[in-house]
C-alpha cells in the first residue's frame, strides 16, 4: 500500500536543436511512434532512467531518436507548471536547446521516432504535449545572446 503522500512523478528531458544553414533556421523534430501523441511530431526526448544525469539522458534521447549529437546543449527551462502537459503521468520536463549545423549530420529515426527531419522555424506544426511553447521559449532565449 502506498503512502496517501507517495508522489508518481516523471521526470523528462526535451531537446529543442536549431540548425541554421542557408540564411534560415530550422528545428530538429520527430513524428512519434507510441503513445496518446503518435504520429504527432514532437521535439526529440523522454524519460530520464533511475540512474542517469539529466543531461545524459537528453544526449541518449537525442542520439536514439535522431542519431544526432550535440557537443553543447544549455538546460534551458523546467515546463511541469501544466500538470495534465502530459496525459499518461504526471511529468516534469526539464528542456535542452543547442545550435548545430545540419549539413555536418545524419538524420536517422529510430526507437519511438517514426521519422525525424529539419522543420523551417516558420513551418512548425502544432505540436505535440506543450513542446511548441519550449521551442518559443528557446528562441527568447537565442534573442537574449
Amino acid at each position: 500500500m502506498m503512502p496517501e503522500n507517495f508522489q508518481n512523478i516523471k521526470i523528462a528531458v526535451d531537446a529543442v536543436v536549431f540548425g541554421y544553414q542557408k540564411s534560415n533556421l530550422y528545428i530538429l523534430l520527430i513524428q512519434q511512434k507510441f503513445g496518446s501523441h503518435n504520429s504527432y511530431w514532437a521535439l526529440p526526448g523522454g524519460l530520464v532512467q533511475e540512474d542517469e544525469a539529466l543531461i545524459d539522458a537528453v544526449k541518449r534521447e537525442l542520439k536514439e531518436e535522431t542519431n544526432v549529437t550535440v557537443n553543447y546543449l544549455e538546460q534551458l527551462y523546467t515546463f511541469g507548471d501544466d500538470i495534465s502537459r502530459d496525459s499518461r503521468n504526471r511529468v516534469i520536463s526539464v528542456a535542452y536547446f543547442g545550435l548545430v549545423d545540419p549539413k555536418k549530420l545524419t538524420l536517422i529515426a529510430d526507437t519511438d521516432a517514426d521519422h525525424v527531419a529539419w522543420v523551417k522555424i516558420n513551418e512548425v506544426p502544432n505540436l505535440a504535449f506543450d513542446h511548441n511553447e519550449m521551442i518559443t521559449k528557446a528562441l527568447e532565449r537565442l534573442k537574449i545572446n
